[in-house]
């Protein structure tokens, strides 16, 4: 039986086999019989390489951060994630210098002041998603929407199908001007500041 760590661009913990290509922590929200008692522990939501330094860890271990699965990295991102500082280094610079350029304001932030300000945006008060309306012809690439009760993210010009296997093209692509938007508003903005070009896309993606 698959345990309850794969993570949906609605932010929701499911239990299927697919694991995806990233891993992630919002702390320990499992309890001794590896269930799932919470969304979140704390404001660092963080998206972790699958193998880093031949670390090898046992899952949901008692007294240890519940290891979560993304399918990739829009996935991670419309979830509330951004990447880690340790072992995805790189990722977190380039995310860091997409923050600076879209909020030169705020170019000096620590890690934890954005995860702050992130929280903010992908958490309504009773703890559900925050989401929030945008035209659809203005979403940059990487964005990820919800329609017809599906998530679809917008890439190459392209509308993809989202599922826990990987993308599909959408065969009745979206024709309302306006949309709802999964992906945090500040990271759509880090999306149209240079971020797209760097995101890791689930190979299922057709150019």
């Amino acid at each position: 039986m698959p345990l309850q760590n794969r993570v949906d661009p609605h932010s929701q913990l499911q239990a299927v086999s697919a694991r995806g290509t990233l891993m992630g922590n919002r702390g320990r929200l499992h309890n001794a019989e590896q269930r799932i008692v919470s969304q979140w522990k704390g404001r660092p939501w963080i998206t972790c390489a699958l193998y880093y330094k031949e670390r090898k860890r046992e899952l949901m271990a008692p007294n240890s951060y519940t290891e979560l699965f993304f399918l990739d990295e829009p996935t991670a991102y419309a979830a509330g994630h951004r990447p880690c500082a340790e072992c995805r280094r790189p990722a977190y610079k380039l995310f860091k210098e997409a923050w600076a350029k879209a909020f030169p304001e705020q170019s000096s932030l620590t890690a934890v002041a954005i995860d702050n300000l992130l929280h903010a945006a992908r958490v309504n008060d009773d703890g559900s998603q925050r989401t929030w309306s945008a035209p659809l012809d203005d979403l940059p690439d990487g964005s990820i929407v919800e329609h017809a009760g599906e998530c679809v993210l917008l890439w190459g010009g392209k509308q993809w199908l989202w599922s826990f296997a990987g993308y599909q093209p959408l065969l009745q692509p979206i024709q309302s001007r306006k949309v709802t938007v999964l992906t945090p508003e500040p990271v759509v903005q880090l999306l149209r500041n240079g971020l797209a070009e760097t995101l890791e896309i689930h190979p299922s993606i057709i150019a």
